[in-house]
């Protein structure tokens, strides 16, 4: 049985490597290597946003949550159905029009001094590293339940792939590789919830009913997670504007064409992720329901496999061909999910140190096409061992509680300096080192202080630092704007920048 589950495993992710093999032939340049050549189509980009969005973490992890804490894990799936709707209003266009590759090339462009950049590479790099290691320990979870094999091995090989899928095929195979994963992630949704129903006589409501008979009513109550009623709002605002300053994410702008496919690529995603999102709470519930509370934290202690133990036993319990066939299947697509995100947020990575520290700041700009692509190839290879690292010290962790936390911090470094660099006049550079600064200081502080790592004996009584970091991101920013000198010609530069943020055009 256990060469069946590898054979529909090994045939997955051979699909996802003839992918890299095909785009590694067509990515000689820098624009292809960091943008896909800006010439994606708005569905194909929707796609690859969803593929980005519906990670592994959160397949993985919002599942287990709502297995293990009832409703309060739904609300983690919910705040991902409104978590574009600040991206769409507010950013989408205005970063599509004025950067090129990175978060970095947006700072700059406003404020073209290379400390200005540096910060925001900064950001870059650490909410990407934070919101790797969920990915990797996800990884990490699903081969070694697959496979047998130990966990730090197994996150070695996700890092691998995500080394080989990044350094031959760029953004051409990340993006193809995410558009794959997307379509097979929202067909095993459809298949696992047609099965979950069928058991339920086709109503939600009995699977409301019997997690009820099982757990007692107050797993369908707020609290058992989420104990600070607080929680819930940082929860929402991580969510809401986290997104927003999240570098793979926003990166995905720029291999589009025009502004107009930049928003239709939101419009895509939310539909698509939004759907996906919804039926993450059906999954988790009837985990609890069928697998167990007790058999899921015994798999893994954060609940990580409540899904893939699901399909497992939908399919026929672990001693049977079907229960075998569909966890592979299950976990293969998760893996791919997993792969696709890492190489994703590797390639923001390296590209926030090859293009805007390399490039930029090192060498002002005076590098031939073939170097760059050299030092992003290089550069990936230092963040995909960096990510294997991190990865082995967050096993048992739940996922989507560190996804949360990368989130978290986004929301607090990266989101107030990017809007205040697009829509404030007084804004400086002084402005984007303070608020990188103290966004970044206080979220990883409050985050390491919080009951996600120290449990009951937590300082800060929070599990999302967002709620108190993001003001103090904008408070930073604010205050040191105000205190740094203003830039050399800054209002007509300022008109500038907002003229062809909203029009796609350099002013006359």
């Amino acid at each position: 049985m256990k060469a069946l589950a590898l054979a529909i495993f090994a045939v997955i992710v051979g699909i996802t490597l003839l992918i890299t093999y095909w785009a590694a032939r067509r990515t000689k340049t820098v624009e292809s290597f960091y943008a896909a050549d800006s010439g994606l189509t708005p569905l194909q980009n929707g796609f690859a946003l969803a593929g980005d969005w519906m990670s592994a973490a959160a397949f993985l992890g919002f599942t287990g949550l709502a297995a293990l804490y009832g409703m309060d894990g739904t609300l983690y799936a919910v705040g991902a159905l409104v978590a574009f709707l600040p991206i769409l209003l507010l950013v989408a266009e205005p970063l599509r029009n004025t950067g090129r590759y990175t978060l970095g090339d947006v700072i700059a462009f406003r404020m073209r001094r290379p400390s200005a950049r540096l910060g925001a590479v900064l950001g870059t790099i650490v909410v990407s590293l934070a919101y790797l290691i969920p990915q990797m320990a996800g990884g990490g979870a699903l081969i070694k339940l697959l496979l047998g094999i130990p966990y730090g091995v197994s996150v070695a090989i996700v890092g691998l792939g995500m080394i080989v899928y990044v350094t031959f095929g760029g953004m051409i195979a990340t993006t193809w590789v995410q558009i794959v994963k997307a379509v097979l992630l929202l067909g095993t949704a459809v298949i696992l919830v047609v099965l979950i129903l069928a058991r339920f006589d086709f109503n939600p409501l009995n699977v409301l009913a019997a997690m009820e008979a099982r757990y007692g009513e107050q797993i369908l109550a707020p609290g058992n997670y989420l104990k600070n009623p607080l929680d819930q709002l940082s929860l929402g605002l991580s969510f809401v504007l986290g997104t927003a300053g999240l570098p793979h994410v926003m990166t995905r702008f720029y291999t589009v064409p025009d502004a107009r496919a930049a928003r239709r690529s939101v419009i895509w995603v939310m539909f698509l992720a939004g759907a996906f999102f919804l039926v993450t709470t059906l999954i988790g519930f009837v985990s609890a329901v069928l697998v167990g509370q007790d058999a899921i934290r015994a798999a893994d202690r954060g609940g990580n496999l409540a899904l893939p133990l699901l399909a497992q036993y939908l399919g026929g319990g672990p001693d049977s061909i079907g229960g075998q066939a569909f966890l592979a299947f299950v976990a293969a697509v998760a893996f791919a999910t997993i792969l696709a995100v890492v190489a994703g947020l590797t390639l923001s990575t390296s590209g926030a140190i090859a293009h805007d520290i390399y490039v930029n700041v090192i060498r002002r700009g005076q590098v031939s096409e073939a170097d760059q692509v050299r030092v992003a190839r290089r550069a990936t290879i230092g963040v995909g061992l960096a990510a294997v690292l991190l990865g082995l010290l967050a096993q048992g962790v739940n996922v989507a509680v560190l996804v949360i936390l990368a989130i978290s911090i986004a929301a607090s470094a990266n989101f107030p300096v990017i809007v205040l660099s697009l829509f404030w006049r007084r804004f400086n550079t002084a402005g984007v080192i303070g608020g990188m600064a103290t966004g970044l200081i206080s979220s990883v502080a409050l985050a390491l202080l919080g009951p996600a790592f120290l449990g009951p004996a937590a300082v800060f009584p929070i599990v999302n630092p967002a709620i108190l970091s993001m003001p103090l991101g904008f408070l930073g920013a604010v205050l040191c704007a105000f205190i740094g000198k203003r830039e050399p010609d800054a209002d007509a530069h300022f008109d500038a920048v907002l003229f062809q943020a909203h029009t796609g055009r350099a002013p006359a």
